[in-house]
């Protein structure tokens, strides 16, 4: 007997033998009903199926073909051929005649000729490619007929120009179709009403929230001796052997980090600690080249690979299902970040996520309870949309140009209906036309950057031809600096490193990538070409971009902690592991908490410390330290060495300080704040680096053709060069300011730093004058000697100092530190041994 086709998407789950969750019946109705809206439900809940099952019994007619009607944005290209395959079953049944498609920038050539021609129903693609197609002459005629857009991870968009060039494009889409419908999917979302109004452009919708009974199991691996003096900068290796016992116990696993770098370490060290391991294991970041990615996501997905050391180049939303557990090594650094990574386990039904943290200091203890107690609560970080950025304006301007043209008076309105221009002035709108239109004041002797001009009957349209592949060439926002292609000699390509790292190396020497070790036989263009190399000690490539800040949950939540511990109430397992670190706080100094500010002052031979411990991330207290300071000095004459981590800040200076009666609350006043930030910062040189990106994104830089890629410090001089220009003659363009704007409340995190100041201005301010470092001063100190100090050096002062404070307070030292940095620190190169040739 022939089973019916199902008709109705509770007819389709029936077929396999689920049942629909109440929020997918709330989000069919939804759909049904023409609402836009806003899913946010757990990994692995079922999002996908609610929008997807939806759009399907809205929009496909079983019986017919149709042109493009769905669009499903993904902010990765790695998601794209899993959405596929998540999306292709239920259409095949529900929508049999209508076809699905990839379109990012890993389609081929062929595909892309043959969705030149025709577009499929259902298209599956990125922001980027997506501003691709409104670049196309015919962009009006191809994407008119879409009536439903899909924003899935919405939250690893929302907060960045990627998330505004999604805006522009949603808002261009609406204005060919008034009815459109736009659906974000999220699992980490802080703030639900921002991001559905970021979504929608402040038009109203339905907010759909799914399960929540999937919060994942969260663990701490314990150190057996925690040590009572934490210092950061190493990866903790010493915990490799209680890592080693739990792989052996779960069938798959991921393990991440933070940073490239220290993905690489850890690689390295589990295969030496286990080469029984070798083809069992494997390294997963965004460096490596797409084959070998490809490859071991494949493993995972077919249950080949023990474990997978990665980054968040897996944190989004790949179905592996035989993953059972996560570990991630040192610190999540946020509570959204740290439930994604626990999504990426327990895929399969009845299985609850696991994710074990693994300290690599004894502060991550108290902040891995502090994860734990923040995730159950909800607590998850707030992300904002950028405001005007003027580089992604002036990018699309262009693009629309090139996509049939515009009318200023009538584009105005549309970019204005997004929430990033909702306040975009009519004098910034003058600005961004006249720069597309002939460069600025600066630049309007240069052809090239006469990129969009009116016509005869007054459409703004790009003149020429070698323009138009130019532009079409840099859109996006994702800026990163120029990469090296590792490839081996005879064809085989490893991925990229920075091009700085490869510029100190010479021919011979040996460095660690992609798990290996490499051997460096000679530079050629941007490519470097290698081999593997004998038992040399290497190099670790370090890439850009790798510190997180904490996040002010986080960050809250810890302090929250640390005010248990000070009651006496140490009621999980990390806080009793950490109980020696904090009986020794509490002796020597206090233990800060969410009404207080702990100050510490100290002299040593160094000069006079000031240690202080608002708990607000790494760029809030790089910022804070920087102002404390400029005001300081402005009161007595005073230069100071400064020192930050997530937890606190020190102030070094030569000169005694009198610290109580300085630190009044009028020094944390926000007034003046800009100005001051400015005049205690290096912001020119800031600002400068900022502009790189700005020049990109604006077109002002040309990255170079395929083949002929412009390199690193090719791209720099040329913006570098742009910045100087602007400056002398032109000061009043607005990039320059976007930049320095860009500086103060993205890298400082400036928002985050004027609630921190007017925060601190409510706290009790309990200052201890010390004998000697205390634990929480302790890291801060060896923060800045890491800045000076060779490893060897650094590693024989911090043993010396260890051995001093443990006597003081009774103990000995419990960590060899020579043994931590000799792996953990890029050591110095040694030629690898020669081997013969065949």
């Amino acid at each position: 007997m022939t089973r019916a086709r199902p008709t109705r998407p509770q007819d389709w789950l029936a077929t396999r033998g689920w049942r629909p969750f109440p929020f997918q019946r709330t989000v069919w109705r939804a759909v049904a009903e023409g609402e836009s809206g806003l899913l946010h439900a757990g990994t692995g809940a079922g999002k996908t199926h609610a929008v997807w099952l939806a759009a399907l019994a809205r929009f496909a007619d079983p019986a017919a073909a149709a042109p493009l009607t769905v669009l499903w944005l993904t902010p990765m290209r790695a998601l794209a051929s899993d959405t596929e395959r998540a999306l292709a079953e239920p259409m095949a049944a529900l929508a049999p005649g209508w076809t699905l498609g990839l379109r990012t920038g890993d389609t081929g050539s062929a595909e892309r000729a043959r969705q030149a021609r025709r577009l499929p129903s259902a298209l599956i693609t990125t922001p980027e490619s997506l501003s691709l197609l409104l670049a196309r002459a015919d962009a009006r005629a191809a994407l008119r007929s879409v009536r439903m857009v899909v924003v899935d991870e919405w939250h690893e968009l929302l907060g960045n120009k990627r998330g505004v060039q999604v805006q522009l494009a949603l808002a261009r889409l609406r204005q060919w179709n008034p009815t459109l419908l736009t659906w974000g999917l999220s699992a980490t979302l802080g703030d639900l009403a921002h991001a559905s109004a970021v979504l929608l452009g402040g038009a109203t919708g339905r907010l759909v929230e799914g399960r929540s009974d999937r919060l994942p199991q969260i663990d701490t691996l314990l150190p057996a001796r925690p040590e009572r003096f934490p210092w950061a900068g190493h990866l903790g290796l010493r915990m490799l052997p209680a890592l080693i016992t739990e792989l052996e116990a779960a069938g798959s696993s991921l393990v991440f980090l933070n940073t490239r770098s220290q993905a690489e370490r850890w690689y390295q060290a589990l295969l030496e600690a286990r080469p029984d391991w070798a083809g069992l294991i494997a390294l997963h970041h965004g460096s490596l080249d797409r084959e070998v990615r490809d490859w071991v996501e494949q493993g995972l997905k077919q249950g080949r690979l023990k474990a997978v050391v990665c980054t968040s180049s897996l944190d989004l939303g790949v179905d592996f299902s035989p993953v059972e557990r996560v570990l991630q090594i040192g610190s999540v650094k946020g509570v959204a970040r740290l439930l994604q990574r626990a999504g990426r386990a327990g895929h399969a039904p009845g299985r609850r996520p696991r994710i074990t943290l693994v300290p690599t200091h004894s502060l991550e203890l108290i902040e891995a309870a502090a994860a734990r107690q923040a995730a159950k609560a909800g607590q998850l970080e707030a992300r904002r949309s950028p405001e005007k950025p003027l580089d992604v304006l002036v990018q699309h301007l262009v693009t629309v140009a090139l996509g049939g043209g515009f009318r200023p008076e009538t584009l105005l309105p549309e970019i204005r209906s997004t929430w990033a221009y909702r306040e975009l002035a009519d004098d910034e709108w003058q600005w961004a036309l006249a720069f597309v239109r002939q460069g600025g004041p600066s630049l309007h002797a240069y052809p090239e950057y006469r990129r969009v001009a009116p016509d005869d009957a007054g459409d703004w349209r790009v003149p020429d031809a070698q323009v138009a592949r130019r532009h079409r060439m840099g859109i996006g926002t994702i800026v990163s600096d120029a990469g090296v292609t590792v490839q081996f000699l005879r064809g085989g390509r490893l991925g990229t490193v920075e091009e700085s790292f490869i510029a100190r190396l010479r021919p011979g020497e040996a460095f660690l990538f992609a798990g290996r070790l490499l051997e460096l036989v000679r530079v050629h263009g941007m490519v470097a070409y290698v081999r593997l190399a004998g038992g040399a000690r290497a190099a670790v490539p370090r890439w850009n971009g790798g510190r997180m800040p904490l996040s002010t949950e986080l960050a809250d939540a810890m302090l929250a902690q640390l005010e248990h511990a000070a009651a006496g109430q140490l009621d999980s397992p990390e806080l009793r592991c950490a109980a020696p670190l904090l009986s020794l706080q509490a002796a020597w100094s206090a233990l800060p908490g969410r009404d207080t500010l702990l100050a510490e002052s100290l002299r040593s031979r160094e000069g006079w410390h000031l240690f202080l411990y608002p708990f607000a991330g790494r760029q809030v207290h790089l910022g804070l330290a920087s102002l404390l300071g400029w005001r300081l000095a402005r009161q007595q004459p005073v230069t100071f060495s400064i020192s930050v981590n997530d937890y606190g800040l020190e102030l070094l200076s030569a000169t005694a300080i009198d610290w109580p009666a300085r630190l009044q609350p009028a020094l944390f006043d926000d007034a003046g704040l800009l100005q001051d930030l400015l005049a205690g910062l290096n912001a020119g040189e800031l600002a400068q680096r900022r502009f790189r990106e700005i020049a990109r994104i604006s077109g002002l830089v040309f990255n170079g053709y395929p083949g002929a890629a412009k390199s690193a410090r090719q791209l720099q001089a040329s913006s570098s060069l742009f910045y100087e220009v602007f400056r002398q003659h032109d000061p009043d363009n607005r990039l320059l300011a976007q930049a320095e704007h860009e500086v103060l409340w993205q890298e400082l995190e400036g928002q985050r730093l004027a609630e921190t100041l007017a925060t601190l201005r409510t706290r009790r301010l309990v200052h201890q004058a010390l004998k000697r470092p205390t634990p929480f001063a302790f890291p801060l100190m060896v923060a800045r000697f890491r800045e000076r100090l060779g490893s060897e050096k650094l590693a024989e002062r911090i043993a010396r100092m260890l051995a001093e404070l443990e006597r003081a307070a009774g103990g000995e030292a419990t960590t060899d530190v020579a043994a931590s940095l000799a792996f953990e620190q890029p050591a110095a190169v040694a030629p690898p041994r020669r081997r013969r040739r065949p």
